[in-house]
Parts: structure tokens; sequence; C-alpha cells
């Protein structure tokens, strides 16, 4: 089916403008409770970023989830994998995060979990997109079925507690300086809460969101701010979240930026070593690193890759048992303990191993050598580019150049009207010239 409003990751875009408007929002919730609690009577959880309009789309969804008969528990400001973690946790219908992730204030979006915590299945988002078009049809609940939302206390300090579990005793963070960049989002407690727990020395930049600084110069997507303050500092290691906090990008002390893969990599190395590694390796998606998969194989491990979106990586580490999985921008699923991307989870894990090896972060960090990779978004109105002649012979073009000495991933993104091009190679040189073909292509279509 066409999509009307679900993306890569839920629904989002530009706060009331279709589809991110407060209709839409009642639309879904009414929706979401025919498919996943027709009956009424259960409970929804619900969890917001730091974003202004989160409390206008959150009064949309209270509206349409208790007019069918069920019962909202709010959760307030928490992390992403807060509202995953009570969901499984609460034995909810559903678990609804209101957050446009790394995107600025002027958008906001809706993620939905099952009852199990995880990120819905293709088929279950098209069954609700399908039921948003007849929500207001008829078919609610009977006057005395109105049910009454809660705010539910406590939360953000279990899933505390769950994260710091993972840590043990043995490890000193004392002598570790940190820079942390909450991003003026929904880590703006908790992760400082976290770290002063272990002990780190710590330095906060981006813990005072006002409802329009979220990811505005700061967090896993605009690090400079950052970097110069681990320079300047004197740091040992810098961590950035992004404004749901389920992704983490890593600054070295030099101030270079560390990716997910390089993460990924010295996370699945530390589990492989300890005998903690399930199912032969890790999962990824398309657009990480072939040095990541070299990595892995002189290790006698295995990458298996998916579609982009961390919902995909997610679905295929329980399909084929792997406890770890993630994607190159920093999403980075420890299934152990969360069922969904985790940026304080993935963070103490990197902060774990810098620790216990007493070695400087860009020395730890730096676990593989990338293969040549670049990547550039293209933004574009009306037609998809993608779709014309000219890019389609770009492409083929491509593959010509790069033979099985690399790849190129083109695609739409599942978020914002962008179209983006990721080009790596063994050979440098042989890298950008498939690459300046597609984008010099796609910028004459876009």
């Amino acid at each position: 089916m066409v999509r009307r409003y679900f993306g890569t990751d839920g629904i989002r875009g530009r706060v009331n403008t279709p589809p991110m408007t407060a209709e839409t929002a009642l639309r879904l919730a009414i929706a979401a409770a025919r498919t996943f609690a027709p009956d009424g009577g259960r409970e929804v959880v619900i969890g917001r970023d730091t974003r202004r309009s989160g409390g206008m789309i959150e009064a949309a969804l209270i509206a349409g989830l208790t007019s069918m008969g069920l019962k909202p528990v709010l959760l307030g400001i928490v992390p992403t994998p807060t509202v995953a973690l009570m969901t499984r946790e609460a034995g909810a219908a559903l678990g609804l995060m209101i957050s446009a992730s790394h995107n600025k204030a002027d958008d906001n979006g809706i993620k939905l979990f099952s009852p199990d915590g995880i990120k819905l299945a293709d088929a279950e988002e098209e069954a609700i997109e399908t039921g948003m078009a007849t929500a207001f049809e008829g078919g609610f609940a009977a006057p005395p079925a109105i049910a009454t939302p809660h705010r539910m206390t406590g939360a953000t300090m279990l899933y505390l507690e769950r994260c710091l579990e993972t840590v043990g005793t043995d490890i000193d963070f004392s002598g570790l300086k940190i820079v942390l960049d909450c991003a003026h989002g929904a880590a703006f407690e908790v992760g400082p809460a976290a770290l002063r727990r272990l002990g780190a020395d710590l330095t906060i930049i981006g813990d005072r969101p006002d409802g329009l600084n979220i990811n505005a110069g700061v967090g896993s997507t605009s690090t400079d701010h950052l970097k110069s303050t681990v320079i300047q500092s004197g740091a040992d290691i810098g961590i950035a979240f992004d404004g749901d906090a389920d992704r983490v990008i890593v600054i070295d002390e030099l101030g270079a930026e560390v990716d997910g893969d390089q993460v990924m990599a010295l996370i699945a190395g530390e589990l492989h070593r300890t005998g903690r590694l399930t199912g032969g390796g890790m999962v990824a998606t398309i657009m990480s690193n072939m040095g990541l998969a070299e990595y892995l194989k002189g290790l006698n491990l295995t990458l298996a890759r998916t579609k982009v979106g961390d919902r995909y990586v997610g679905e295929h580490m329980r399909q084929h048992g792997f406890n770890l999985g993630g994607e190159q921008s920093g999403h980075i699923i420890l299934s152990d303990v969360s069922t969904t991307g985790d940026g304080l989870l993935a963070a103490l894990q990197v902060l774990k191993t810098v620790a216990s090896r007493n070695r400087p972060a860009s020395d730890v960090l730096r676990v593989f050598d990338p293969a040549p990779q670049e990547l550039v978004n293209i933004r574009f109105n009306g037609k998809n580019p993608m779709e014309t002649d000219l890019v389609r012979a770009a492409l083929a073009e491509a593959d010509e150049i790069l033979g099985d000495r690399g790849r190129m991933v083109v695609r739409k993104s599942g978020t914002e009207p962008l179209i983006r091009v990721m080009a790596e190679a063994l050979d440098k040189d042989l890298m950008q010239r498939a690459l300046s073909r597609v984008v010099t292509a796609v910028e004459a279509e876009a």
C-alpha cells in the first residue's frame, strides 16, 4: 500500500502540517486502539521528549485513547527506551513515544511499540494506517467506559537501574573525565544522573531544554560544540545523545567523532571475548561500513544487513538469535537488556570498556580501519528523483565503476524529503568517482 502517514520510524513531520497534526494523532490513537485493544480496558504507555508541541500531541492521543475505553499511562519526559521498557513492564496494549528524534523543534513525531516493547512490523503499521481513514466513523466506548489518564512515577528510576546493572561494580569511573551532551532532549536528567552515580568527573552541555532548543547546535547530529568542549576541558571522552536518547555518538579525547559502526565493533568484540555474543555475529543496516564486516570476519563472526531503520535491525535480531545490532547513526540495540535503540545503555558499555583498559579513547575506539565511505543528503521537492531515467542510468554506471570493490546505496529518507546517496569502496578514488556520478544526476533531477 502507498503510505500516507508512516515512514521509517513511525509518523514524523513539521508540526501543524500534514501528516504531523493533532488530527493525525487523534486518528492514530483511535485506530491503534481498535487494532491492539478492540475491547478497551487496557493501559497504553505514553512518553515524550522536550518539544513544546509534545503536550499538544499528547492531549490528542489521550482524547483518542480514552474515547476507546483505554487508560493512558503518562510517563512525562523520558527517553524512548523507557517507553519500550515500561510498555513491557506494565503489560500495556501499546507504547507511544512523542518525538522526532534528531530533528529540530519545528518537527515532531509518534513512535509506536507493541506490548512486547518492540517497534511495529510493517503489517501492523499498515493496519493502523487503514484504520485511520475511518477513525471518526463510530464505534466508540460507552460513556461509563471512558477512561481517566494517570501519571506514573518511578519509570525513569527503573530505566536508570536497568542500565546501571550492565556496568557492574568492579569498574572505577572516578578517573574518567566525561563531557555529556544531552541535546536539550529527553535524557537531560537521566543521563547526568547515571554518570554521577558512577562517580565520573562530568561536564554537561545541552541540559537546559526550553521546548524550542532541542537538537539546536547540540546532540548527536551537531557535535561541533561537544568536540570543542572535550578539547578545551581536557576530557577523556564525549558522549552525545539525540533528542529522544535512543542513539549515541562518541567523541574521543582528540575531538574526533566515533560513529555507531566503531561503537558496535567495540561492543561486539567485548561480548565475544566474554562469551556473551549470540547469533555468531551481529546485525547492521546496508549503511554500515565494509570495514565493520571485515573486522567481524577476522573474529570468525558474521555481519547480517537489513534495510535502514532500527526496527528492521531488531526484527532480524529476534528472528535469528542475535543480541547485538544497530545503525551507523548510533542506534544500538543490546537485546539482553533493551528492545530498542538505547543511547544511554550503549554509552555505558563504551565508557566501561574505556575505563577498564586505561588507554586513550582514540586508541580504544579505533577498532577497525573503515573503508572510504561518503554520504551525501540531497533535498528534493515534488517527484522522487530516484524514479527518473537519468538517475537510473547514473546508478548503473556507478555499479559498473565499483564492480566488486565497493557498493552504492541510494535511498529516499523515511523521515525527511531527502535522497541519501552513500558510496564506499576499498579505493577512495573509485568511491568518489561513483559517488560524483550519482550525486550529479540526483541533484539535476531534485
